[in-house]
């Protein structure tokens, strides 16, 4: 684990982010990544040169050994030709775990460029990513299509390797026999050719394949999410025939992928062979004739062997690569969904005082220092608004403005970390209490247990064995929905942001509860601005200011005791509200 964090660390100095055209095609995507690491891929492509040439020479210092020791009967030349054949192939194998480790080095920097891209770009889509790719593609381009293009690199190591000992291959052989050189030069093209149908079926069934795996992985991430749902509903079974059956299908997708991918295997080793065999009898029966010595038959023996390394190796970068074009799409088109709003050179600034923050779609103004509630009788028009001030909408044209700064003028980082959108839909990872509450900031143990107060979430902290060591498991499966709702709240006390705009952060816990929870909140947040869409009476009538929305339009704007008075619809939306939650407890 230290070691992978170290080379992280080093990466992180080389690291910049792919360009627009560099994501126009999984060629200048595998590009990219060859780019970004150029020196170890010389390094790479130097010592695969190395190596595979040095396998022919092995074959020559044999050739020497048989014609000046064993037929010439020279004892000394034979033990010193054995003995060069000793340090040529230490030395080769030498130069081969160099290559090893230098290629598995690509495979791991590639592999963690593309996933830092990738969570780069899904954290830049924010909550828009969920609308518009599915949790399982994401898992999906993560784990197969990462390591797939990584794979892809080790033609820039091997395969350079394969095309150079080629050619030396062939022009030894050429001052062995040019009827020799000439069939190894036209043999494995024809070798490569043979193999070309099958890496074009791959890209197809592949492509159809990839597509179904991410859906299935789509599904069984919603189940295992619903699980509980679904043993109360009693519809596990059915949902598992459903997966089962879609399962099947994925599985005979497979098939008609691995059927021209075992040829490709099967072919990347039978044909070299057969290969081999044709030159080898094309050599003995010139030895036979007096053409060449035994010597040269032993050396071309040795030749056309190491000739089986490059090939395969053609053949399985083909492979590799007709694979990761597929999967190279899949990510680029994850990397190529537009974001609406990034962070860019001129960035606006707001004031660092802050200001009021207004939504001109709805009339809504949020003055700083309040502690502000917007009520709804459709409360998604409430949620539409905390969406467009809190930069969660994917609409361009949302115009709202912070200190009559353009929200979408804001750089991402800047206003992520002063504006905090808090709702009961935001993830909860697994990790312990301390983690979990902390976020992505340090943790601070006195900061978080005083955030957990704030949110009433200490009996939480207690039920638990270990305290703030205590694990949660993911999306906080292990507590229940007024646990959970707490344990987010507290998370966004701890950050502590210039605003906070929770949504429904009390809808899931008793009216006792709820009251502890805004008297806390108002009293962490004091002076801070802090807005809540909620129709609770509990917590309406301890707002500073209620902004009350008919058809997604500010109606009205008041405390709660003002508007009772003054506006009927808002006297209805309550006392409904109030025997909603009378007849739930």
């Amino acid at each position: 684990m230290a070691a992978v964090r170290q080379w992280l660390d080093r990466m992180t100095e080389t690291w910049t982010p792919p360009t627009h055209g560099d994501l126009t095609s999984p060629w200048r995507f595998l590009f990219w990544l060859t780019r970004s690491q150029s020196r170890r891929v010389a390094t790479g492509a130097l010592l695969g040169t190395v190596w595979m040439v040095g396998l022919a020479v092995p074959p020559w210092v044999l050739s020497r050994a048989v014609d000046e020791g064993l037929v010439a009967g020279d004892t000394a030349a034979l033990v010193s030709w054995a003995l060069v054949l000793l340090v040529v192939t230490v030395l080769n194998a030498l130069v081969g775990i160099a290559r090893h480790r230098t290629m598995t080095k690509i495979r791991m920097d590639a592999s963690f460029r593309s996933v830092r891209a990738t969570v780069g770009h899904t954290s830049r889509l924010g909550a828009s990513l969920t609308r518009r790719v599915s949790a399982g593609e994401v898992v999906t381009v993560g784990i197969a299509d990462v390591y797939t293009v990584a794979m892809a690199l080790t033609v820039t190591g091997p395969g350079v390797g394969a095309v150079v000992a080629y050619a030396v291959v062939a022009v030894v052989l050429f001052t062995i026999s040019p009827l020799l050189a000439a069939v190894v030069l036209a043999g494995v093209p024809l070798l490569a050719v043979a193999v070309g149908p099958f890496l074009q079926r791959i890209e197809r069934t592949g492509g159809d394949y990839r597509v179904h795996q991410g859906r299935l992985t789509t599904r069984l991430v919603d189940v295992l999410a619903g699980l509980r749902v679904l043993n109360g509903l009693g519809g596990k079974g059915a949902v598992a025939e459903r997966y089962d059956h879609d399962s099947q299908g994925l599985v005979n997708r497979g098939y008609r992928v691995a059927g021209p991918s075992s040829w490709v295997g099967a072919l990347s080793t039978g044909l070299p062979a057969l290969f081999l065999a044709a030159v080898v009898w094309l050599s003995a029966r010139m030895a036979a004739t007096g053409d060449i010595s035994i010597g040269d038959v032993v050396a071309v023996y040795g030749y056309v062997a190491v000739l089986v390394v490059p090939v395969s190796a053609f053949i399985e970068g083909g492979g590799d690569i007709a694979r990761a074009r597929v999967a190279g799409q899949r990510i680029i088109d994850l990397l190529n969904l537009p974001v609406t709003r990034d962070n860019h050179r001129d960035a606006a600034v707001v004031p660092a005082d802050g200001g009021p923050l207004a939504d001109p779609q709805s009339g809504v103004v949020i003055y700083p220092g309040r502690f502000t509630a917007l009520v709804a009788g459709r409360p998604a028009e409430a949620v539409a608004v905390v969406e467009r001030l809190g930069q969660l909408s994917t609409d361009p044209e949302v115009g709202a403005t912070w200190a009559d700064v353009r929200i979408d003028d804001v750089a991402r980082d800047e206003f992520r970390r002063r504006l905090v959108v808090a709702d009961n839909h935001a993830e909860v990872f697994a990790g312990t209490v301390r983690d979990v509450v902390a976020g992505r900031l340090e943790p601070d143990d006195e900061r978080i247990r005083a955030a957990l107060h704030a949110a009433v979430a200490e009996d939480v902290v207690q039920a638990l064995p270990g305290g703030l060591d205590a694990s949660i498991e993911a999306g906080g499966s292990d507590l229940s929905g007024g646990q959970r709702q707490r344990i987010q709240l507290a998370r966004a006390i701890y950050a502590a942001p210039e605003v906070l705009l929770a949504v429904e952060p009390t809808s899931a816990v008793d009216a006792n509860t709820e009251a502890a929870m805004i008297d806390r909140l108002r009293e962490a947040r004091r002076d801070s601005t802090t807005v809540i869409t909620t129709t609770s009476p509990l917590v309406l009538d301890r707002a500073d200011e209620v902004i009350v929305l008919v058809d997604g339009q500010t109606s009205s704007v008041g405390t709660h005791a003002d508007l009772l008075r003054s506006d009927r619809g808002y006297r209805d939306l309550v006392s409904r509200a109030q025997g909603e939650q009378e007849n739930h407890e």
